[in-house]
């Protein structure tokens, strides 16, 4: 079927995965003419954990986006497991949920194009210029230009905005399980170099996710470090083959530059372990459309580094218990002696509690915890 190509429009996004259309959907409801194109046809597939925290769904119903109970399956906080100790604590508001990456990126393809978006999906943006965009070959006229094109992007290349702050990298590798969820926490396993976390997708089916700085490193070369959950896995069929995918915590000098700003992992990035990622994007594409709406990209840069400074504190907290096998013991041992410390550290991850508040009534506390821990 033959696309119809825009002659212009206000804001071009490059890039049709949730990021960017969380923006096209953002910028819609503030008067904006978008298109949004991409070289891949929906719904389109990423390896990730597919869990979305309490704050993420709250952004989505914002946008408009509502999940069905059918398609995913609810969970009310999270578990630590390792060193011998389990620690969980429920979220201190609402629930997560867990939800196939297909399902979500297609109830967000659904309601764009209920919100006006047009959208040209299997098109192939060439280059950018003073003017807009190349689009097979053809300028599309637009004012503005926004990167969703993810961790490689092109678009944050052609605006010379690849410069990094700060970068760090692990290896992902996805499997589905038909099985039934046998709790209401997603799950994270901790172990030697490497970390499990399972989330749950359905009733009869769960997300199991192996991170480590290892590339060649996969699910069956670990499963004997983490008997209870091979136990588990070992009567279960999978519902997916094995899918992998780069983990990047980065951050970039400047995410924008004259009429082009960046969205989503084209933006930076947190480790997936945080499971922030889809949730931050969200909250930049509201951020994105404010800034545009007072025609100022230069308030979305700040406000982009304020969004990123929680997740970015998260992320460095969880790549140290990975890093440090000594603390790491020593801090799960702690939080399974005094679990309230544990959910503040949650209610901080969800943005609950900032950061000031967790250092009183967290980080001290987790402290003098595992100095007693390591006394005893």
């Amino acid at each position: 079927m033959m696309i119809e190509l825009p002659y212009e429009t206000d804001v071009f996004v490059v890039g049709g995965g949730p990021a960017g259309l969380a923006a096209a959907i953002a910028l819609r409801s503030k008067g904006f003419r978008v298109a949004v194109a991409d070289c891949s046809r929906p719904p389109i597939e990423k390896p990730c954990g597919e869990g979305l925290m309490p704050d993420a769904l709250a952004a989505l119903r914002k946008l408009g986006v509502t999940i069905p109970a059918e398609d995913s399956f609810s969970f009310r906080g999270i578990r630590f497991l390792g060193s011998g100790v389990s620690v969980d604590a429920s979220f201190p508001f609402g629930c997560g949920v867990g939800v196939r990456r297909p399902v979500l990126h297609q109830l967000m393809i659904d309601r764009a194009a209920h919100a006006g978006v047009c959208m040209l999906w299997g098109t192939r943006v060439s280059g950018i210029g003073s003017s807009g965009v190349m689009l097979d070959g053809r300028l599309v006229r637009s004012r503005w230009i926004i990167g969703a094109d993810g961790q490689n992007s092109r678009i944050r290349r052609w605006a010379g905005l690849d410069g990094y702050r700060h970068s760090t990298w692990r290896f992902g590798f996805r499997r589905h399980y038909r099985v039934a969820p046998w709790t209401d926490r997603m799950q994270v396993y901790w172990g030697s170099g490497c970390q499990i976390y399972v989330t749950p997708v359905s009733s009869q089916e769960i997300c199991v996710v192996l991170i480590s700085r290892d590339p060649h490193l996969r699910l069956h070369h670990v499963l004997d470090r983490f008997p209870e959950l091979a136990c588990r896995l070992d009567p279960a069929d999978p519902a997916s083959a094995e899918q992998g995918a780069i983990s990047a915590s980065c951050g970039l000098k400047n995410v924008v530059h004259e009429r082009v700003a960046l969205i989503g992992d084209a933006s930076g990035s947190v480790d997936a372990i945080t499971g922030e990622g889809l949730g931050l994007a969200f909250q930049q594409a509201f951020a994105l459309a404010a800034a545009l709406s007072s025609g100022d990209l230069s308030a979305y840069q700040v406000e982009h580094r304020r969004l990123l400074r929680r997740p970015a504190l998260m992320a460095r907290l969880m790549l140290s218990l990975d890093r440090y096998p000594r603390l790491r013991s020593r801090a799960l041992c702690a939080l399974a002696a005094r679990p309230a410390i544990f959910a503040n550290l949650l209610a901080l991850h969800v943005g609950a509690m900032s950061p000031a508040d967790f250092v009183f009534h967290g980080a001290v506390p987790l402290g003098w915890q595992m100095l007693r821990t390591r006394a005893a």
